[in-house]
């Protein structure tokens, strides 16, 4: 074409001096991709010798940088005078005739290429023209949302127009700010601007993702967000969205690879206006029938997983993706790619944050950033009052956008009513290492003005704002450096929203999965409720259908929900082994889930009643333990996980030992079948006594220290009356646990402990390796410092 306007299929990275970062990365993929599936919308871009010479007229670039030279960014106020005064004279600039001549042909052969097949419905072809700076979308700086788009834009003098609104964007004040705090000269950066055929998502959805794991830094997953509409109100954060986490490896094995889903509210989406609205674009509240489902499905988002990984793959690093669904042809398109610009540049360090107090929880939404921040709380409802946040106050602000940054650096931390984990708030809190909670709904009614909150992201997906100034710790551990040790040092993880996090710990894998944590957290329904659920009285119907109305019928809500907790398990710290623990709810437990009162017995000790083995062979629970076994089953087999390994738990009887197994065989779960290992929780005294038996039906013990030592010693581990006589370290609780080990390396067995003892007395642990323990599984919090001990003491 010309040096003022090129054809995005003519591009490709090295041309990001020519057309900015973004519209040389649509060319790369168009050129490069678009063969192997991946679909880009066509169009073409200004250059930035275009810009250069637009604003060369008239010698509006001296003026430009007259104006900037003595501008201080962090007078907010001398910002918003000089920032719109610039926009307005490019505004009023008029294009040189060269450009507005390409711009007049290339439109010209746009609208002939798309004939009938604009993509935008009756009437006219509609683009969307969007900037791509010669300075961002780089690997150590995103320039997340600097410059403007412009979406529906109809018709040629529209299209002009934008272009000039793209142009002006560039002196947005956020975009002055961020050069500035990021080293970047005004005069170096040029814009480009893209226009290209809008996707009609509006009739459908669209969204953000990731090549790996935002919180964490997991590289084996594609994070995707998704929401009804146009994307903004993801990007903008305007929407709390659905998510969904895809594994790679399960993905490139052809099986089904969709860990977890999350429902988000998607209260609100853009659409197109009416014809000759202005803007052609307008937010309106979500219908209620589509607030409760998923917006893609499941084959939708591995759909989209798998052009991640392309563009991934070609790209060689971790990257940023912008998504949109046509509700037309039913094609899903990227519409942006950009590298990931903060979790990729982290390792070698592994950085711990840990609450040492409790606290009362105020406000709570989507945790961003695995930190903890604390502050005085400034409520913030408007720019114009930006200026009352001080460095190190706690932003609270219903969303943001990015003129907000220049003062979301001096957050301590960021609290947000609306938004997902790929929102703008969470991208800038991410680049500035400060944790932020989005997605709260309330939390600016709900946190007072001037109040000293905690931030916590610290406890998984769930972030939390504490009252109060809240004592916390704050580790740096370099993990280059850690010493071998004479035992597999493996974790005890319950919650899945922890799993990618905890993996990036030196591990051996896990010794210990509650499955009772997932029915507790993800669940929350009694699974006889669920068996029952068309016969139970309509107030309880009603309390749990919003909870399921995403999954196709009651009994599969809880099997998929456990397929997405296991699995997650699974594939965060595959190959190891993660040894899950099938439900382990006493019945005062399960009393507390949603429905429970109606199916459970009252008992005066639950700890010693119906619990463990003995409720999976009795007739009343046979169909929930279907489920159980139905989930992990699926991860196993269907979905091809074969790391994971089965634990019985509180086996009282050899007759209870061989009916479990049978029952686990009747249900496709046999023991040596696909690789699959049956562990024991070896707890109770029989279990010891025993051992040599026991192991006839299972393929080692996971000792569970806590009961066995109450059992042992006869007490009541939950009663503040005896607990100081609670001690793992027990003459004859360490009897019990020489005869355990004993008995496995008789036979050549796995012999582990997943207790709480070698978390709370390293000096046990160390006991336990010199006993010829094959493993120790820990909390995740003391996994460093036993790790060093052992390796001390060997």
């Amino acid at each position: 074409m010309t040096e003022t306007v090129r054809w995005l299929s003519e591009l490709g990275m090295d041309d990001v001096p020519v057309v900015g970062g973004k519209n040389a990365s649509l060319g790369e993929m168009i050129q490069h991709l678009t063969k192997v599936g991946v679909r880009v919308p066509g169009g073409f871009a200004t250059t930035a010798q275009a810009y250069r010479d637009f604003l060369a007229v008239n010698g509006l670039d001296a003026k430009i940088a007259a104006e900037l030279e003595s501008l201080d960014v962090e007078d907010i106020a001398a910002l918003s005078e000089a920032g719109p005064r610039i926009r307005g004279w490019i505004m009023d600039q008029p294009f040189p005739a060269a450009l507005e001549q390409a711009i007049d042909q290339a439109y010209a052969t746009l609208i002939a290429d798309a004939g009938s097949d604009s993509g935008s419905g009756p009437g006219e072809a509609s683009w969307a023209v969007r900037s791509s700076a010669t300075a961002e979308d780089l690997p150590d700086a995103s320039f997340a949302g600097q410059q403007e788009t412009f979406l529906n834009v109809q018709g040629l003098e529209h299209v002009k127009h934008a272009i000039k609104e793209v142009f002006a964007s560039l002196y947005n004040d956020r975009a002055i700010s961020y050069r500035v705090h990021q080293g970047f000269t005004h005069a170096e950066v040029a814009l480009s601007a893209g226009v290209q055929r809008m996707v009609r998502s509006d009739l459908a959805a669209s969204g953000v993702m990731f090549t790996l794991d935002t919180e964490s830094g997991f590289r084996d997953a594609v994070f995707i967000t998704a929401s009804h509409g146009l994307g903004e109100m993801v990007v903008q954060g305007a929407v709390n969205p659905d998510e969904f986490y895809v594994h790679k490896p399960t993905l490139a094995a052809g099986r089904p690879a969709v860990l977890r889903r999350e429902l988000g509210d998607k209260a609100v989406r853009m659409v197109y206006a009416d014809p000759g609205s202005k803007p052609p674009v307008r937010t309106e509240d979500a219908p209620q029938d589509l607030r409760g489902q998923f917006c893609i499905s499941d084959e939708e988002v591995e759909a989209l997983a798998r052009q991640a990984v392309l563009i991934e793959q070609h790209y060689g690093r971790p990257m940023d993706i912008e998504w949109a669904k046509d509700g037309q042809d039913g094609q899903l398109y990227v519409v942006q790619a950009r590298p990931e610009t903060v979790q990729s540049r982290t390792g070698g360090v592994l950085e711990r944050y840990r609450l040492l107090q409790q606290g009362t929880v105020v406000a709570s939404g989507r945790s961003i950033g695995n930190r903890i921040g604390a502050g005085r709380a400034r409520v913030v409802t408007s720019l114009a009052n930006m200026d009352q946040v001080k460095p190190g106050d706690v932003l609270i602000a219903d969303m943001t956008d990015p003129d907000w940054e220049p003062v979301m650096k001096r957050a301590a931390a960021i609290v947000t009513n609306r938004g997902g984990r790929t929102c703008h708030a969470a991208i800038i809190a991410r680049e500035l290492g400060v944790p932020a909670v989005v997605g709260c709904n309330d939390a600016t009614d709900r946190i007072a003005e001037g109040a000293e909150v905690t931030v916590s992201c610290a406890e998984g997906d769930t972030g939390y704002v504490y009252q109060g100034l809240l004592e916390f710790e704050h580790k740096r551990i370099p993990l280059e450096k850690m010493p071998e040790v004479p035992v597999k040092v493996m974790m005890n993880v319950g919650n899945p929203e922890r799993a990618f996090a905890f993996a990036a710990t030196p591990n051996a894998g896990v010794g210990l999965a509650r499955l009772e944590f997932i029915i507790n957290n993800m669940i929350g329904i009694h699974p006889k409720a669920l068996l029952e659920y068309d016969q139970l009285p309509a107030e309880l119907k009603a309390e749990i259908a919003p909870r399921i109305a995403a999954y196709p019928g009651p009994r599969e809500f809880f099997v998929m929900r456990l397929v997405e907790g296991i699995s997650t398990l699974a594939a965060a710290f595959a190959p190891n082994p993660v040894i899950v623990r099938m439900s382990d709810f006493k019945s005062n437990e399960y009393a507390n889930l949603i429905g429970g009162p109606r199916y459970e017995p009252h008992e005066e000790n639950p700890m010693i009643g119906f619990r463990g083995a003995g409720r999976y062979l009795s007739p009343d629970f046979k169909d929930c333990f279907a489920m159980e076994c139905e989930a992990l089953r699926t991860v196993r087999e269907t979905m091809g996980l074969s790391n994971v390994q089965i634990m019985i738990p509180f086996v009282r009887t050899l007759v209870q030992a061989k009916g479990v197994t049978e029952a686990l065989a009747a249900q496709g779960l046999k023991r040596g079948e696909h690789g699959l290992k049956l562990i024991m929780m070896c707890e109770l005294p029989s279990n010891a006594v025993l051992a040599e038996d026991f192991l006839e039906y299972f393929d080692g013990f996971s000792i569970g220290s806590n009961d066995m030592t109450q059992l042992t010693l006869g007490l009541d581990r939950d009663s503040a009356l005896v607990a100081e006589s609670f001690d793992e370290r027990d003459p004859a609780v360490k009897k019990m646990l020489e005869m355990a080990i004993s008995a496995c390396k008789a036979q050549g067995k796995y012999v582990g402990i997943c207790g709480q003892g070698p978390s709370d007395h390293p000096d046990l642990a160390d006991w336990l390796v010199k006993q010829g323990i094959s493993s120790v599984s820990l909390n995740p919090d003391t996994v460093i410092d036993t790790w060093l001990y052992l390796a001390e003491q060997a």
